[in-house]
């Protein structure tokens, strides 16, 4: 059994805890890069190396209770992941914890959203990504990585911050108004505030961590030229949990880079610093 941060504490048992952490490390349908299997164990192993205060909400937000459960694993088809996540999220949501996924790909994130919106009525769904993710189905499945948001698209109000790739085939999907391309992102803030007020109330956050640029985190499968920084990274997100109510989020994609620690460095800092804004501000 795994703490978080590598640190035993009471508040951290699953009884006690506000907090879940859910893994999936499941790489069955990435198309390029592989190695999003061992992103979870290296996300670990970051955060029981660094230092758990938060300079900026001058906080540790661990000892709110972070409790680890053990992986969902062993999955042998796209398929039979979905109904693994799906069904596992849902019941996690019963326990009216704060509920955290870690993958895997991206694909890990369909069952997820489809537990929390069926769960909250009205949800928006906030994706951080490089790409769109929209297509009904690709290599043969409907649970791909490339479809990570396409129920969402269907059954949400989704909004898409950072997009910087697609497949022609896949604007049919985006819902009007709610898309903020990298291109027209760059070198202004007015898309932080513009896309936070495309959301209802309530929201979950699915973030591809290829949203951010190769020279921030490259240790991603799929990585694209032109993505965020670390501070515009955190700056919006910290005004997306002061002004929403912030119901859950999954953080996907990391594929780590032997002999270079930084990405899953980053990681784990992010993740904390989610936490930090939900509990802490």
């Amino acid at each position: 059994m795994r703490h978080f941060v590598g640190i035993e504490t009471e508040n951290g048992s699953y009884e006690k805890s506000k907090v879940l952490l859910q893994s999936i490390p499941y790489d069955g349908t990435s198309t390029w890069g592989k190695g999003a299997d061992r992103g979870y164990e290296a996300f670990m192993d970051a955060l029981d190396n660094m230092e758990v205060y938060d300079i900026e909400t001058a906080s540790e937000v661990y000892l709110e209770g972070i409790h680890v459960l053990d992986e969902l694993k062993g999955f042998n088809s796209p398929e039979a992941m979905f109904e693994g996540v799906y069904g596992q999220v849902k019941d996690l949501i019963k326990t009216g914890k704060f509920i955290t996924c870690f993958g895997g790909e991206h694909s890990v994130s369909i069952g997820a959203i489809k537990a929390h919106y069926e769960h909250y009525d009205g949800l928006s769904i906030l994706q951080l990504d490089a790409h769109t993710d929209l297509r009904p189905d690709f290599h043969g499945s409907a649970y791909n990585h490339a479809c990570a948001v396409y129920d969402a698209s269907k059954n949400t109000n989704l909004v898409q911050v950072g997009i910087r790739s697609m497949d022609i085939e896949e604007m049919e999907h985006i819902q009007e108004g709610n898309i903020f391309w990298a291109h027209e992102m760059h070198g202004h803030r007015t898309w932080m505030q513009n896309s936070i007020d495309r959301l209802g109330d309530q929201v979950y956050i699915t973030l591809d961590l290829d949203v951010f640029d190769p020279s921030v985190l490259p240790g991603t499968g799929t990585p694209e030229p032109g993505g965020l920084s670390w501070y515009d990274m955190v700056n919006y997100l910290r005004m997306v949990f002061e002004q929403k109510d912030v119901v859950g989020f999954d953080i996907v994609e990391l594929a780590p880079i032997n002999g270079h620690k930084a990405s899953e460095f980053l990681t784990a800092k992010l993740y904390y610093k989610m936490l930090s804004y939900k509990f802490c501000l």
